[in-house]
């Protein structure tokens, strides 16, 4: 919204617009996409509690609907700081009538960014180490630095 409505003051107005609407539809989709992987590991969970045997084919799908599971909320987490981040330059640059909706656009993107990347954190497939989980946590931790910023502007 703020850039839609900062296109007369701002030359990358448009451009900043069409990178909002992508990645909404990039969130949308990816909503639906984590909660399929993740009943499908819920659901490789259960049917490999009730197994007493061990099965490696079994236990290799587990393992692969698991990391999928942790994939998504990464993605997820990456694309709340692509948010915050565009939230900031659309605050910073934009039409300053519209700075508190920037801000809140921001502190709304770094507290789905949060919760992402703390769903990435408890995935099984996610081990103390893992790449996935330093992803996830950068992209909090951006996410965080480019509300502040902008809230900070907005008291």
């Amino acid at each position: 919204m703020v850039a839609r409505c900062s296109r007369d003051s701002w030359n990358e107005a448009a451009g900043v617009a069409a990178q909002a609407q992508a990645i909404r539809e990039r969130a949308s989709a990816l909503a639906h996409v984590d909660a399929r992987a993740w009943e499908k590991a819920l659901a490789a969970l259960r049917d490999a509690q009730l197994e007493t045997e061990s099965d490696e084919r079994r236990d290799f799908q587990l393992e692969q609907k698991l990391e999928r599971a942790a994939a998504v909320p990464l993605e997820i987490a990456e694309l709340g700081a692509d948010v915050a981040a565009l939230a900031a330059l659309a605050g910073e640059r934009g039409e300053g009538t519209y700075l508190a909706d920037a801000s809140a656009a921001a502190a709304l993107a770094a507290g789905g960014a949060r919760a992402a990347a703390h769903l990435v954190q408890v995935n099984l497939a996610v081990r103390a180490g893992d790449a996935r989980l330093a992803r996830a946590r950068a992209s909090e931790q951006a996410a965080d630095e480019a509300a502040a910023r902008l809230l900070q502007q907005t008291r």
